[in-house]
């Protein structure tokens, strides 16, 4: 409940304040376990992938955040857990993993940090985490600066296809999907 009213909130504040367009939402399916994979800008990222969504989605974010009265609890409601400073443990990593296989959804930044030119290296993370969890990757492109009344988009593209890397189990295949996923994500920046 929680979640539906603020992301109703912020689907009015984006319309108003950044004249917010999104495109390609029936990428998204209706069901199953999806990883959105987004170039990371800003600290208002994890909203923005997640405002036009019409399923719940979840984040990772550090473990201090929880410990703070009232605020652990709220984004814990929104849907984020917690992950230790220092790296993605692996107690993130296999809550990740099964939130997706129960069917959920989950928001990734593969480059780990922001960064502007959409030109960074992504980590292997959401790789592994998409592969193990076998779940529908949809690349997300977040265009724009989120100047105010300045237009921003958000595109989603067509879902990665992962099959041929499945059954691959040479050292570099997390290497490779990684490449595509950034690849895809670059390509709906480069286009706008």
């Amino acid at each position: 409940m929680l979640y539906s009213i603020c992301r109703s909130l912020l689907r009015f504040i984006y319309a108003v304040l950044f004249r917010f367009e999104a495109s390609g939402l029936e990428n998204i399916p209706a069901t199953g376990p999806v990883v959105l994979c987004s170039n990371h800008i800003s600290l208002l990222d994890p909203t923005t992938v997640g405002t036009k969504v019409s399923r719940k989605v979840h984040y990772m974010a550090k473990a201090e955040l929880f410990n703070v009265p009232l605020f652990g609890s709220f984004i814990r409601e929104l849907g984020a857990f917690p992950v230790k400073r220092g790296g993605v443990s692996k107690e993130a990593i296999r809550s990740a993993i099964a939130l997706l296989q129960e069917g959920g959804v989950m928001g990734i930044f593969p480059e780990g940090t922001r960064n502007a030119s959409a030109s960074g290296m992504g980590k292997k993370g959401a790789a592994m985490i998409a592969m193990r969890s076998q779940a529908t990757v949809i690349p997300v492109a977040i265009i724009g600066n989120y100047r105010i009344f300045s237009k921003m988009k958000i595109r989603y593209g067509q879902p990665i296809d992962l099959t041929a890397f499945i059954q691959d189990s040479s050292s570099d295949v997390l290497d490779r999907v990684t490449d595509a996923i950034m690849e895809n994500i670059r390509e709906m920046v480069r286009k706008g």
